[in-house]
């Protein structure tokens, strides 16, 4: 059976930025093994198996595979696969998707800022903080000093769907220079559920942006990520929790791709609410390509 499918680039300013997502439609028809062959084909960071068109109990049933294993719940696909529902099925202006995902459902919102209307935004699972970690063995699994980062905040576990580790550093001359060496990492993680570092910094190469970020994640088949929105929700969470900018609600831009020639952008919203954190993530979304698998 043929299946269509699309190439979106998302947190991406201009085509050919961002990161990349493969996007199918109608897949009820594929087997896991099926879809995980496929996303291997594909060999982006993700790719995305809408089931059918039609919603179910309010959302669309969407499945999200890496390389290696099925996720569930990941940031670029979320709004990727938002975006192809609302340009491909619905072919109408909606201001909100729901996509039914392993994690649950995850309302998009499109325009949710008015002097923003081509970005899209979807709302993360409140923040699930975990370990603090060695910030020495940290330092040696990214082959960087341990005086680089930066000692008034910790290395944490974060989550909100799929743990990360959030690692301060000083500047972005260190960032630039982080490497990591996955058989270290490996070594240590075994009792901590993050298996991929999240490096961020106070500096931006563009003025009217805040933060740079790196993801490093070789565990699920890609070295590094040039975008990622799970990652960056977790970091959203972190800066609420430690007070980065000290106070209890960030609105910043954040830098990523840069180091692997995919520049993009990100944009956090967070918030402390009672007992909660509210997380929003956004970002453009661009169709480059549309074909079919036969």
């Amino acid at each position: 059976m043929e299946h269509v499918f699309y190439i979106v680039d998302v947190f991406a300013e201009e085509k050919y930025a961002g990161n990349q997502l493969g996007i199918f439609r109608n897949a009820a028809d594929l087997s896991d093994t099926d879809m995980q062959r496929i996303a291997k084909e594909m060999n982006y960071s993700e790719t995305t198996f809408i089931l059918t068109d039609n919603e179910r109990d309010g959302g669309f049933d969407v499945r999200i595979f890496t390389p290696e294993e099925e996720l569930p719940f990941a940031g670029h696909p979320t709004l990727g696969t938002a975006f192809v529902i609302q340009q491909e099925i619905l072919k109408r202006p909606v201001d909100r998707i729901v996509l039914n995902l392993k994690v649950g459902q995850i309302p998009v919102t499109f325009g949710y800022k008015e002097d923003m209307p081509d970005i899209l935004w979807m709302k993360q699972k409140p923040p699930v903080f975990g370990q603090e970690i060695d910030k020495g063995q940290m330092a040696r699994s990214l082959n960087l000093d341990e005086s680089v980062l930066d000692e008034k905040f910790p290395i944490q576990e974060v989550s909100t769907g799929i743990p990360f580790l959030i690692v301060p550093l000083k500047s972005l001359a260190h960032l630039k220079r982080a490497k990591v060496d996955f058989e270290k990492f490996l070594s240590w993680v075994d009792n901590i559920e993050a298996i991929a570092p999240l490096v961020f910094c106070p500096e931006a190469r563009e003025n009217q942006n805040d933060l740079s970020v790196r993801v490093f994640v070789d565990y699920y088949g890609i070295p590094e990520d040039p975008a990622t929105g799970s990652a960056n929700g977790c970091l959203a969470g972190y800066l609420i929790k430690h007070r980065y900018f000290g106070q209890n609600r960030v609105d910043v831009r954040v830098e990523q791709g840069h180091e692997i020639g995919r520049p993009s952008l990100l944009y956090l919203k967070a918030e402390e609410k009672a007992e909660d954190i509210d997380v929003f993530v956004g970002g453009k979304a661009i169709m480059v390509a549309k074909g079919k698998f036969v």
